[in-house]
């Protein structure tokens, strides 16, 4: 895989971070995701486990961008609750990420390896819905 970084936003971290540190509460809320919009502006959300599954922070983020009308998130970030840092996306964020934000960048790793990727190179050869979707008739 060729591995293109990009710089890390750490105000976006930060953000999540915060809201992971404040927001976060027991058992329901253990993750909380940040995004930046292309126009600069931050959204902030946070998971809402349950034991039937429960959406993702990641997923969380994708509806409140859309509530707030910030429809081109160009970084997103999931932080985890008790000081645990970044947390890279699991496979079905990784995968409605690509379909909502095919250029996207997600900021993974800790420490020294913090990097922000492209959301294409933590799914390569992935499926794109759009892709095989038949043409209206």
């Amino acid at each position: 895989m060729n591995t293109s970084t990009h710089p890390v936003d750490h105000e976006l971290v930060e953000t999540a971070a915060h809201i992971a540190r404040t927001r976060c509460r027991g058992e329901n809320h253990t993750m909380a995701a940040a995004g930046r919009n292309r126009d600069g502006r931050i959204v902030t959300a946070v998971n809402a486990y349950h034991f039937t599954g429960g959406p993702c922070a990641e997923l969380v983020l994708i509806g409140a961008a859309a509530a707030q009308g910030a429809y081109d998130l160009v970084t997103i970030v999931a932080v985890g609750d008790r000081e645990r840092g970044v947390v890279p996306p699991c496979g079905r964020c990784r995968q409605a990420l690509l379909d909502y934000y095919p250029g996207v960048r997600v900021v993974v790793g800790n420490g020294d390896g913090r990097r922000a990727v492209p959301i294409a190179e933590l799914l390569p050869e992935s499926y794109v819905w759009a892709d095989h979707q038949t043409e209206p008739a």
